[in-house]
């Protein structure tokens, strides 16, 4: 199981957006088993290589995290159809039951997914919840953000 420690959380406070760390931007998107919040495996790639995919490695009890779902939020409704949004709540102290039920509470429109096992934390390098990663069309990182303060909408641009 993927397990982000208290020194990860404070280093993504800490650190401002667009920090080196996780996968480096040009290389190719992996993909990675994760579940649906009903329990259906589904691989990460499925997603790529077919548009701009925005990645955003999250939990319930990240303050960053909750400081970018307005801006998330947004450009979900601003960029449907051009660009596909994908949140990946990790496993620590999370329940697919528990993810399912903030979703619902706070209009999440755009696709969640489950990482039970680590496995996409673990492909994609995530050094602290709040990391982005923004794909193009092309299945090539194109932006790696950390923190609350990201500019989403320049990173969405980069993966048009």
């Amino acid at each position: 199981m993927f397990v982000i420690g208290a020194m990860s959380l404070m280093l993504a406070r800490a650190l401002p957006a667009q920090d080196p760390m996780g996968l480096a931007v040009g290389t190719k998107a992996p993909g990675a088993l994760v579940q649906t919040l009903d329990g259906k495996r589904v691989d990460l790639a499925t997603f790529l290589g077919k548009g701009p995919v925005v990645l955003e490695f999250w939990a319930l009890w990240c303050g960053n995290c909750k400081e970018l779902e307005p801006q998330l939020l947004s450009l979900v409704k601003t960029y449907a159809g051009k660009v596909t949004f994908v949140s990946v709540a990790v496993s620590v102290n999370e329940s697919p039951e528990r993810v399912q039920r903030y979703i619902a509470k706070y209009g999440f429109t755009h696709q969640v997914l489950f990482d039970a096992e680590g496995a996409a934390t673990d492909a994609y390098a995530v050094p602290a919840t709040s990391y982005v990663v923004v794909v193009d069309r092309n299945g090539k990182i194109v932006y790696t953000g950390l923190g609350g303060d990201q500019n989403l909408e320049a990173a969405v641009a980069k993966g048009l």
